[in-house]
């Protein structure tokens, strides 16, 4: 059998339009498909994030937001507090301050539906 590869998140948001400009603008990338209901955010190789509205998801979701992360993995010896400095200063809801942790730089921003974002940088 052919081995899969988890190449689809999807997070459950309250408006795919407004959450995929979020991303588009984070991650610098056209989202390539949006509508009322979902909106598809491209990531590097061939993954995507999927953006569902939350009513219109079946079966209904269960549980909280905040309960996960997804991460942003940001390369150069500066990057995490580079990033830090630019979306502190464009005002986004930070939830860690820029920190080192056991596992180098990082810090958390939160989207507008409440998900965590987490930036650190490989091999650190």
């Amino acid at each position: 059998m052919t081995p899969l590869d988890l190449n689809l998140t999807v997070l459950y948001v309250e408006d795919p339009v407004r959450s995929g400009a979020f991303y588009r603008d984070l991650l610098g990338v056209e989202t390539v498909a949006s509508s009322e209901g979902f909106t598809a955010v491209p990531l590097a190789g061939g993954r995507m994030l999927g953006l569902w509205r939350k009513t219109v998801v079946k079966p209904e979701p269960q549980g909280g937001v905040g309960g996960f992360e997804i991460g942003v993995m940001v390369p150069g010896d500066n990057g995490v507090a580079d990033r830090y400095a630019s979306l502190q200063g464009a005002g986004h809801d930070i939830l860690q301050p820029l920190t080192t942790m056991d596992f180098g730089p990082t810090f958390v921003i939160r989207d507008p539906d409440g998900h965590r974002v987490r930036f650190c940088q490989p091999d650190a």
